[in-house]
């Protein structure tokens, strides 16, 4: 009995020890809060800004080569406001209503969010930009842009230096086999074939051989099987040979064989605004009305998604692209609130809870 007492005695002594020690650490569990970021923390200050006065125009568009650069495609800057965020977190101005000023339209950053380049040469050729990528197949790793308000699609050398391929005609827009109509986005084949999503006013799918000459289009207005209202955004299954394709006015996504032969859809996705597959075979898509971050499996299963809606660090408006560097950092262009942010894994967090890395490299 009395060492029953003793070991009891003890047992109370060494917890409420420990909770002292606690919380003269201040590590005690957290009260309240939210997961707003789901597993991932803000880096701040993340890129740095460029100029005094002046801050992200619409960013559009963001894709990671490699932790130390990393590309951002813009509609130009605006300047910076005193208050961003009005009564209730409500951001007090959208970055597409906005007038910027028409430069640094592309920029590259390092890790710590510092410029590597500026591709001002370049800005006269842009009205409205809207994605970039680089291939995962192409070595030489040409960069390209989809600008749907010039109505073209642009292939540059990496570092910018050379305009390599163009199809479509600024200022023209049509539906011929080199015109387009707003096109959106851009896929790959391992044989260098790609797809052009077209877009915000046709509605087809456009293929074209490593040179740029047309090989085939589908798709036409509708809600049927292969028809479309608002082609935004593309990605390709290459190992099973299926082509996703974000029908996003429609709430869906289709997906179709390599030349076009409709298979089956994934419904009840609001507003799906980029699709990208992972090098771990899953699909990542952004969602422009829940704001969130969705991964499926490819039989279209929801495995976890996050976002919550804000301009504050972490909050989300309007994901236009979404891409993940070979370290797990996870970046997010956003449309409205005019800005990319980086995320990176929280500490001990499940990997299996993160967005995999997108199809950036040439390792598989």
């Amino acid at each position: 009995m009395r060492v029953e007492r003793w070991s009891t005695g003890l047992l109370v002594f060494v917890v409420l020890t420990a909770c002292a020690v606690a919380q003269q650490r201040g590590d005690t569990q957290k009260k309240g809060g939210e997961d707003l970021t789901g597993p991932y923390e803000v880096v701040p200050n993340w890129p740095k800004r460029m100029h005094e006065g002046w801050t992200w125009g619409s960013v559009v568009a963001v894709w990671a080569e490699s932790p130390d650069r990393v590309f951002i495609f813009q509609r130009g800057e605006l300047p910076v406001l005193e208050k961003p965020v009005g009564t209730g977190g409500i951001p007090t101005r959208v970055a597409t209503s906005a007038k910027p000023r028409w430069q640094n339209c592309v920029v590259v950053f390092d890790r710590n969010g510092n410029v590597v380049q500026s591709w001002r040469q370049h800005d006269d050729k842009f009205v409205r930009p809207h994605r970039v990528a680089i291939s995962p197949y192409d070595r030489d790793r040409h960069v390209w842009l989809v600008d749907d308000g010039a109505h073209q699609v642009f292939k540059f050398t990496n570092d910018g230096s050379k305009l390599v391929m163009v199809i479509g005609e600024k200022g023209k827009p049509g539906n011929g086999q080199y015109n387009f109509h707003r096109p959106t986005d851009i896929a790959f084949l391992p044989n260098g074939d790609f797809y052009v999503t077209d877009g915000y006013v046709n509605t087809r799918v456009v293929k074209y051989d490593k040179d740029g000459k047309y090989l085939m289009e589908w798709g036409k207005p509708g809600k049927g099987p292969g028809e479309f209202n608002l082609v935004h955004g593309i990605s390709i299954d290459v190992d099973r040979g299926r082509i996703f394709v974000s029908d996003r006015s429609n709430s869906r996504i289709q997906i179709f064989d390599l030349n076009g032969r409709y298979l089956d859809q994934w419904r009840d996705i609001r507003s799906p605004y980029y699709l990208a597959m992972t090098r771990d075979q899953q699909m990542v898509v952004s969602d422009g009305v829940t704001q969130k971050i969705l991964k499926y499996d490819l039989e279209g299963r929801l495995l976890n998604g996050w976002g919550t809606f804000g301009p504050f660090p972490g909050g989300l408006w309007g994901v236009h692209q979404v891409s993940v560097d070979g370290e797990g950092n996870l970046y997010v262009a956003e449309v409205f609130n005019g800005r990319v942010q980086k995320f990176r894994p929280r500490p001990g967090v499940d990997r299996s809870q993160l967005v995999g890395q997108t199809m950036q490299s040439l390792s598989r």
